[in-house]
């Protein structure tokens, strides 16, 4: 287990990507079977345990410490697992550390009435950061920087003319703690075999195009299409061993939501592999993502839900037809046997997603600007932009440079106040990152703030720090780990906020709900009274929906 937060600890504190890289390469290098694969299983988010909670780690400390002392120390840290293993009382008190290997054992196997004694017997043996890496993989939120496609990375290098793309396509059919996948890595064995009918595929990925940048291009070598305001998913079906049709839908980053679209999965009746964006189609109409997250996330999928919601896939991109792989063809012949596959397959819940005509670049534009006008019609509301394809670009797993860039809408923006502040987590567990944002509003005493949304990012590192410095000398009040900011109409900070959609939302206090909020800039220079008001974010709502029907 140290070993294990060693690397963990090393991974939080080093930004570069080549580096994090090696730091894994040389551990799963040097540690055996099977350490190594929880550990890769750990950091690929595969691992999860039923009865190990962060109400347990609570209940824990607080056995052990003033609650309070705890409590002042949480609001000062930021971070449970940091607390609690800064916190943790007396020296080690065990011969050994235990392995990785049996501490994940025990959390999967240890009665949910045991587990407390196990886990303080573990936090007992452990050091600091070995007590950090624990907790941190009961909560299931490492915060390392590393992704689960930069551990798979870390895996290929072990191996002479492995890729991460090769590691990718065997992975649906692994398991932890992936002993047949470092066999073969190593030389020691033959390919694990993918035997599911229907796996992931890891997909291709776009670079932003800005405006000033795509007039180097020859609009001749490209397609656009439009760029759908849903999820990316890929629907793959194909027959297993016993000639049964098995159909499964993943997400981009290769996770199994099949379990929450069964009236989907039903209508999946080819045998393929189908690049697209799930979508929600009510009378023959896209409906926008906030309809889209009402069917997100469910528990139980009902059939009212179904009915109510019924879930739909556009499609971009045909990877597989039957058996035969055509991610080698260029686009536009993949184009043509997508087009070809939808017709075939006459899905109710499928169709093609269109592309987009232009001559050059300015068209092109216009089109961007004005989807209904340019073939998008009475689904104009649900595009965010266009996709822009190289006409000869193979299907290349990951992002490679100059085949497909994503041409967003412009965000759009609101002047807010700053009202409320958190620290972050990890690397920012020592700032004040999260901010809680509103804008005024009238009632019978007068105009006031609203919070209308939270955002943690879009800024640099120096505004962050100037963030945490504004935080910390205008502080009024607190409540547990928030901070509550000045805010009245003569003193406080107005922040630019960027957001991609925005919609009304009953869950809200505000009755607004805005889609990936962001800091785009602080607005040092504007007075709070001059911040937008709510009535401005409620119109901009009305026109968009007005858009949607007409």
């Amino acid at each position: 287990m140290n070993r294990f937060a060693f690397l963990l600890d090393r991974l939080s504190y080093e930004p570069r990507r080549n580096a994090k890289v090696r730091l894994m390469s040389d551990y799963f290098r040097e540690t055996p079977d099977p350490e190594r694969g929880w550990a890769l299983a750990a950091i690929t988010g595969a691992l999860s345990f039923r009865h190990a909670k962060a109400g347990l780690i609570r209940g824990l400390i607080m056995e052990r410490a003033d609650p309070e002392l705890f409590a002042m120390s949480y609001d000062y840290v930021g971070d449970l697992a940091e607390t609690v293993a800064l916190m943790w009382p007396g020296e080690t008190r065990a011969n050994r550390a235990p392995p990785l290997s049996e501490i994940v054992e025990g959390l999967t196997s240890t009665a949910k009435l045991d587990l407390p004694k196990r886990l303080a017997q573990w936090l007992d043996a452990l050091d600091e950061t070995g007590r950090w890496a624990l907790l941190k993989l009961i909560t299931g939120s490492l915060r390392i920087g590393a992704s689960a496609r930069l551990a798979k990375t870390a895996v290929a290098a072990l191996g002479e003319d492995i890729k991460p793309d090769d590691v990718e396509l065997v992975w649906p059919g692994l398991e932890p703690p992936y002993d047949a996948l470092f066999a073969w890595v190593e030389g020691r064995a033959e390919r694990p075999n993918a035997e599911d009918p229907a796996p992931f595929r890891p997909p291709m990925l776009a670079h932003p195009l800005e405006d000033a940048n795509f007039r180097a291009f020859d609009p001749a070598e490209f397609a656009a299409e439009w760029k759908w305001d849903g999820i990316r998913v890929q629907a793959s079906a194909g027959r297993d061993a016993d000639g049964r049709h098995v159909a499964r839908l993943w997400s981009r980053s290769g996770e199994d939501v099949s379990a929450a679209f069964p009236d989907l999965l039903d209508a999946l009746t080819f045998d393929g592999a189908i690049d697209g964006e799930l979508l929600i189609l009510r009378e023959g109409r896209v409906q926008t993502f906030n309809v889209l997250q009402q069917r997100l996330n469910r528990k139980a999928v009902t059939p009212k839900l179904t009915a109510e919601f019924p879930a739909h896939i556009r499609a971009y991109d045909l990877l597989f037809n039957g058996d035969e792989d055509l991610r080698g063809l260029s686009f536009v012949e993949r184009r043509k046997r997508l087009e070809a596959f939808v017709a075939r397959a006459a899905c109710p819940r499928m169709d093609l997603s269109p592309l987009v005509p232009f001559d050059d670049w300015d068209g092109l534009a216009a089109a961007r600007l004005d989807p209904a006008g340019a073939g998008a019609g009475a689904d104009a509301a649900a595009v965010e932009g266009l996709m822009v394809k190289r006409r000869d670009s193979p299907y290349v797993v990951g992002r490679p440079k100059g085949l497909w860039f994503k041409w967003k809408h412009d965000p759009m923006t609101v002047d807010a106040v700053l009202m409320y502040a958190q620290r972050g987590h990890g690397r920012r567990s020592s700032f004040y990152s999260d901010f809680t944002f509103g804008v005024w509003t009238e009632d019978v005493e007068g105009p006031r703030l609203t919070p209308v949304g939270k955002a943690y990012f879009g800024f640099t590192d120096e505004e962050l720090v100037e963030l945490d410095r504004f935080v910390r000398k205008n502080t009024t009040n607190r409540f547990g780990p928030v901070r509550e900011v000045t805010h009245t109409e003569a003193i406080g900070l107005v922040l630019e906020i960027a957001f991609e959609g925005i919609a009304k939302s009953a869950r809200h206090k505000s009755g607004v709900a805005m889609r990936f909020p962001r800091v785009a800039r602080i607005r040092w220079d504007k007075p709070p009274h001059e911040a937008d008001r709510l009535e401005s974010l409620e119109r901009l709502i009305d026109e968009r929906e007005a858009a949607a029907g007409s």
